[in-house]
């Protein structure tokens, strides 16, 4: 799960951070010291998604959408409604992939 935390995002200790150049449409940051999955990047936008578990217990975020959509498994369901995007939505939205 994920936070879609915009373009403006600035990252403490960035001196520990790689990027991966993972698809032609996006990259993936990394911590240096320890592994952990910081971000994946839309390299189009500028666009920073960000593991939910990167936060503070923060009670105030909403599971509220669901992407590529048309990928999941069909016993994968979650109880409350959400917007729902399909692949061809989300790059049409953050940019096509080549």
């Amino acid at each position: 799960m994920e936070i879609d935390c915009g373009t403006d995002v600035l990252i403490g200790g960035e001196e520990n951070v790689s990027v991966y150049d993972s698809s032609a449409w996006a990259e993936r940051g990394f911590c240096t010291k320890c592994g952990t999955h910081l971000f994946y990047r839309i390299k189009e936008t500028g666009q920073h998604m960000m593991p939910v578990g990167l936060f503070d217990g923060d009670e105030s975020l909403m599971f509220d959408s669901q992407v590529f959509i048309d990928e999941k498994p069909s016993f994968y369901r979650f109880a409350n409604e959400t917007q729902n995007m399909t692949g061809a939505e989300i790059f049409a939205k953050y940019g096509s992939p080549p």
